[in-house]
């Protein structure tokens, strides 16, 4: 996953790291023109597919749920010229950046301004991006919506509370608070497990997520005792805010969410066989889309004036209490803190990051409200170091206005 050594180097020393050539270099079947669908032995996740599925073939492949705009977007204007100017060094670096790691789009904005955004492989801003894990941040986000309506009482409540059919299992009985945190306790291992989940809650030809949740009850330990980073935590929020809501996600998405979010185009979730949405993975929505979610949790859940989540979850997203310790900015891991389906690069929670499989990230500084948006089709290498450190220097540009 992260290259966690190379990452904190970088932010403490605050120097450039090597620049190592090409994960670009590789043959995206561009001759092709990129193409769609399932690769060679069934594999949905071939590398030659990778441009265009990560781009919205998967939405061919997968039953999947639209989640539609509103009719007008929120501001996401280009920055002034003034603007522009000061922000020049970060922008050359990131060029260079994009020269060398196989990067499908890479957005810079601060307080809806945007400062660069730039697309390779022939992508465009009209496509939808997938999103792998950084669905689980949009899921918390639904989640917080839940706990503002009192629909959701406490993050101290169980899943069985809300859900019939988890009663009596093991993810029934845990605390969401723990499901939010990756500290279920269950026995599960994510590299070890995701082969035998996956087949039967998503890729599969008659897949059940809900079944696989509920058939999973082997205990490791106590639920709130370590963070263990799985698919189940997060598919088992998704049943509480799908029977809360009396919605399915990608509904209670657009009416809560992506509606008052202002994005200016569709989404998707893709689904199981019975249209559950697999809300671990599976999001899809526009670079610029995906910026304006960080623009919201820069302005502590607003846009335009309107609280779309209250600031109360933006903060209890980014903090730690005894409860939930475990997630402690060196503690969940050396580097990174975990909260709230949230990553945290820095130990204060002033940098809110969601993670994608392969490259996705969307980061935010909540101090200037700078966020940055990148998708990509490969995760080896360095190159993962270089992006924080693009992200720092563009927080600390002063700009004119």
């Amino acid at each position: 996953m992260i290259q966690r050594r190379a990452l904190a180097t970088a932010l403490a020393a605050g120097i450039a790291l090597p620049r190592v050539a090409a994960a670009a270099a590789a043959d995206w079947q561009r001759s092709l023109g990129y193409p769609t669908g399932w690769g060679p032995n069934r594999s949905w996740t071939d590398k030659d597919y990778r441009i265009g599925n990560y781009s919205g073939g998967y939405e061919a492949m997968f039953r999947a749920r639209p989640i539609a705009a509103p009719a007008q977007a929120s501001p996401l204007a280009a920055a002034s010229a003034d603007n522009l100017k000061a922000f020049a060094p970060v922008a050359a670096s990131a060029a260079d950046y994009l020269k060398a790691w196989p990067v499908t789009g890479l957005l810079i904005a601060r307080k809806g301004q945007v400062l660069l955004e730039s697309y390779q492989f022939e992508r465009k801003p009209e496509m939808r991006m997938t999103s792998w894990s950084m669905a689980k941040s949009v899921t918390s986000l639904l989640l917080g919506i839940c706990l503002d309506r009192g629909l959701v009482r406490s993050m101290d409540d169980m899943p069985q509370m809300y859900v019939d059919e988890l009663k009596g299992t093991l993810h029934g009985g845990i605390a969401l608070r723990h499901l939010a945190n990756m500290s279920s306790g269950a026995a599960i291992l994510h590299e070890r497990d995701n082969p035998t989940i996956y087949p039967r809650a998503f890729t599969g030809g008659n897949t059940d997520l809900e079944a696989v949740v509920r058939g999973w009850n082997a205990v490791q330990e106590p639920p709130g005792t370590r963070y263990n980073y799985n698919e189940l935590c997060p598919l088992t929020i998704g049943m509480v805010i799908r029977q809360v809501t009396g919605q399915p996600l990608a509904s209670f998405c657009e009416e809560v969410l992506w509606r008052p979010l202002g994005a200016e185009g569709d989404a998707s979730w893709l689904c199981d066989s019975k249209g559950k949405e697999f809300n671990c993975i599976g999001f899809g929505a526009r670079l610029r889309d995906w910026a304006r979610l960080g623009q919201l949790i820069a302005q502590n859940g607003t846009i335009e004036g309107h609280q779309v989540v209250s600031k109360k979850w933006i903060d209890e997203c980014a903090s730690w209490s005894a409860a939930d310790a475990q997630g402690r900015h060196g503690t969940a891991m050396r580097y990174f803190g975990y909260k709230n389906f949230f990553w945290h690069p820095k130990p204060d929670g002033s940098w809110m990051m969601m993670n994608g499989h392969h490259g996705q990230r969307v980061l935010v500084d909540r101090v200037t409200q700078t966020v940055l948006v990148q998708t990509a089709v490969e995760a080896e290498g360095p190159w993962q170091a270089q992006l924080l450190q693009i992200f720092g220097a563009a927080t600390k540009v002063g700009l004119p206005a």
